[in-house]
């Protein structure tokens, strides 16, 4: 077999060219002279399709979200909740006035005035009603998550043993839209790029708090205050932090239904009075959730009721979070075989939306905006990773005039091709071993962009999506095959 990798140069421009018009005649003309000629050929090749449980995806500490809905499609329930650990490094305390200068005591030392967290909600990235009342308890860990371990969306903290009995825990009541803060709080907290207040959540840890040595303090804040006095040494690096002061906080929740929302982040912070020129004052110390400690968020779904989606075979189903997944099988021994002696140009590929059968209404799950086609071999090596797209074995689309389009996968059929060809080489049985050879999967995701000093922007990073989205795919049985389009090209022989 003489299939080859793409040609340079003339191959590339007429790949260019096939990508923008389905008419391929007069190419070989129009790039070459009467007496070096390329022939050009097309073909159409079926791609079978099927839904895939997604399980857990990757949980990426990018984005983390809080709530509990019953999904429109199916009438199961999905609950999202997260864990997260708090930045709160030396500088941020080598700011606080020298001990005998604070003036908030409490049984002969140091104290805090109150201490509290504020979680922030994305206005901008919720499903359901702002005024829905939800409860969550907000338990501390007692040991911190393996730095280590990768963390999926089906981790749960109470399995692994990181909530102990004893340890802080608050249960406590919230909507996003939080009309009991009143405006000398709000003052406290900046506000959005938009110049509005951020809709927020105050935890209160002001209740007693026992530490692990059985050390009872009035409230959390004086903890971390006395903490610090008496073990500088911890506060060096957000490692010592977390691994001898705060280990981290699990937010679950455990009532409401109709309302799930995006995190903008998390604030640990303690107030204090403290005295300079015999004046008092009132000064505070925060920790923030940031990309340098770990944020992870749990995914809670009614996997049988996903199952029956799974089950029909009338379309596929693109679903999350941590839902369903469309896999496609390349045809890729018929499209090395059909020109043996050509070349591979381009390979298009359209994943064509159906229209959901649900009544139009607003909490109707949108499409996935955007999706990742990757070899389904590397699937969770790919976010593990975090890796980029490559457009060689992994692409990303747009939903566009509905339809999730892949203009050029030819670079992944001539991967998956060499692959098989060097693993029989040595392994007789290796497409046997392998039986997601050629095989692909879509899921959706979530691009995180910066922007540059001339105004555009450029991607940093892609993870899964956490937020609620749902299609329908055309395919999902043989009998109802998706399409694949070829083009092939070669020298004229003289």
């Amino acid at each position: 077999m003489k299939f080859r990798f793409l040609l340079p140069i003339a191959f590339i421009a007429i790949a260019t060219l096939s990508a923008c018009t389905e008419d391929t005649a007069g190419i070989g003309s129009s790039l070459t002279d009467e007496t070096d000629k390329l022939q050009v050929a097309t073909g159409r090749f079926n791609v079978t399709t099927r839904s895939i449980l997604a399980d857990s995806v990757f949980s990426h500490g990018h984005n983390f979200y809080l709530g509990r809905v019953r999904d429109p499609e199916t009438g199961g329930y999905v609950k999202t909740e997260f864990m997260t650990q708090f930045n709160m490094m030396s500088s941020f305390f080598q700011s606080l006035p020298a001990k005998d200068e604070i003036l908030s005591q409490y049984e002969g030392d140091v104290a805090a005035d109150s201490c509290e967290i504020y979680l922030y909600f994305d206005r901008s990235a919720y499903y359901g009603d702002t005024l829905t009342a939800m409860k969550i308890r907000v338990s501390e860990l007692s040991t911190p998550m393996d730095e280590t371990q990768k963390l999926y969306t089906n981790y749960d903290p109470k399995a692994e043993g990181l909530i102990a009995d004893g340890r802080l825990q608050k249960n406590m009541m919230f909507t996003i839209r939080n009309l009991t803060i009143n405006d000398s709080i709000r003052n406290l907290i900046k506000t959005d790029t938009q110049g509005q207040y951020y809709d927020m959540l105050q935890v209160w840890l002001n209740d007693a708090y026992t530490d692990k040595e059985g050390k009872t303090y009035n409230n959390y804040g004086t903890y971390l205050l006395r903490q610090y006095f008496e073990h500088p040494e911890h506060f060096k690096n957000s490692y010592n932090f977390i691994h001898n002061v705060c280990p981290g906080f699990y937010f679950e929740v455990t009532d409401g239904l109709g309302l799930m929302t995006k995190m903008l982040g998390a604030t640990l912070r303690l107030y204090y009075h403290f005295e300079e020129d015999t004046t008092a004052y009132v000064g505070y110390v925060a920790g923030a959730s940031t990309e340098e400690v770990r944020q992870a968020t749990k995914v809670t779904n009614d996997k049988k009721a996903l199952q029956r989606l799974i089950d029909d075979t009338s379309c596929t189903y693109l679903k999350s979070p941590a839902g369903i997944f469309t896999e496609a099988t390349l045809p890729i021994d018929e499209v090395t075989s059909a020109h043996t002696n050509d070349s591979l140009l381009s390979a298009s590929i359209s994943f064509q939306r159906m229209n959901s059968t649900m009544p139009n209404n607003e909490y109707v799950l949108s499409a996935p905006s955007t999706v990742l086609m990757v070899q389904k071999d590397s699937l969770y090596s790919f976010f593990e990773e975090e890796k980029m797209y490559d457009y060689i074995t992994s692409y990303v689309s747009s939903l566009s005039q509905n339809a999730y389009s892949f203009n050029n996968i030819g670079n992944i059929i001539t991967q998956m091709y060499h692959n098989k060809q060097e693993g029989l080489k040595s392994d007789p049985n290796w497409v046997q071993n392998h039986p997601d050879w050629n095989k692909v999967v879509l899921v959706p995701i979530d691009i995180r962009t910066t922007s540059t000093s001339t105004g555009s922007s450029t991607v940093t990073g892609i993870s899964n999506q956490i937020s609620l989205s749902s299609t329908r795919l055309v395919g999902g049985s043989s009998d109802s095959p998706i399409e694949l389009n070829v083009v092939y090209a070669k020298f004229k022989e003289k």
